[in-house]
């Protein structure tokens, strides 16, 4: 289990990580979102005792990850897969990690075989190995002591679908054995499909937590009229909060009866009318985050 506390990082007045709090459990693929910049990595980087916090506490099974003896055999950290040895081979990264964990050799072949590095290229030097290589042997090294918690942060990065498709399956079948797994991506779609707690940050405070089905579950009303506005405004005007949906409407939080007896007494013609939809992950963070996102759609030839 991976717990966080009231975890706070500054840096000379800047807050990266804002009263930070959450559990990973065992059994449970913890997806870790949030814009760039946004204190994803700092906050991995502080439970795998590399960053200190200004405040707060942050434990891995109850203790400090600078406490724990011999850490590989307990926590797979992978935060950047090319922190590597770019002169050594990936053979010899893998062996050297376990003479320091006290794991037989056979473990190396093991791991090899697991991530797909085949023995030509497990004797190619870590330079000239594709990004996707170097995810693989870092998810390889992370494995090498049957941890019962994983970390990684974008492990995604560099892989082709079908490496992705793979990883998902080993992540689902370690946190299927009772692993803990804090996984961090940019790819919504990858942690729609196998996370099953979900954390979004956002300048570096928790802005949603909880399980994919309480952020993802159906609410309130999708409704589409011919003059959008026109309903708004009639919808506000009886208390029914309304904002504009990607598919064109409106989404309230109100049932299809309320508000199409405000569009009925308004006289407003409905193109549509239906209980929404669950969001989706994408159209959740986005919204969620909408305040810290850097990139805002303006018409072109108009300044922002």
């Amino acid at each position: 289990m991976i717990k966080v506390e009231g975890l706070t990082k500054t840096y000379k007045g800047f807050t990266a990580v804002d009263n930070v709090s959450f559990t990973c459990k065992p059994g449970a693929v913890t997806g870790f979102l949030g814009p760039n910049g946004a204190g994803k990595s700092t906050t991995m980087r502080i439970i795998a005792g590399l960053t200190p916090p200004s405040r707060g506490i942050a434990t891995v099974n109850g203790v400090n990850f600078r406490d724990i003896p011999n850490p590989g055999t307990q926590v797979g950290v992978l935060l950047d897969a090319s922190a590597q040895h770019a002169g050594r081979t990936g053979r010899e990264i893998l062996t050297i990690s376990a003479l320091t964990m006290g794991l037989p050799s056979s473990r190396v072949d093991e791991m090899l075989a697991l991530v797909s590095l085949s023995p030509t290229e497990a004797k190619r030097r870590v330079k000239n190995y594709s990004l996707g290589m170097r995810q693989r042997l870092g998810i390889a090294n992370a494995l090498l002591g049957n941890p019962q918690i994983l970390m990684l942060d974008e492990p995604a990065n560099g892989l082709d679908p079908a490496g992705i498709h793979w990883m998902r399956g080993l992540l689902r079948d370690y946190a299927n054995r009772g692993g803990t797994v804090l996984l961090s991506s940019h790819l919504l779609h990858e942690i729609e499909v196998i996370a099953d707690e979900i954390i979004v940050i956002g300048h570096g405070s928790i802005v949603a937590q909880g399980t994919k089905d309480e952020l993802l579950q159906t609410a309130g009303t999708f409704v589409k009229a011919g003059d959008n506005s026109a309903l708004a405004v009639a919808l506000t005007a009886a208390g029914i909060m309304a904002a504009p949906s990607g598919d064109g409407g409106l989404r309230t939080e109100s049932t299809p009866e309320q508000v199409g007896r405000v569009a009925a007494a308004a006289g407003i013609p409905l193109a549509e009318l239906r209980p929404a939809d669950g969001a989706g992950l994408e159209e959740m963070f986005l919204e969620l985050t909408a305040s810290t996102q850097r990139e805002v759609n303006t018409p072109v030839g108009v300044q922002a």
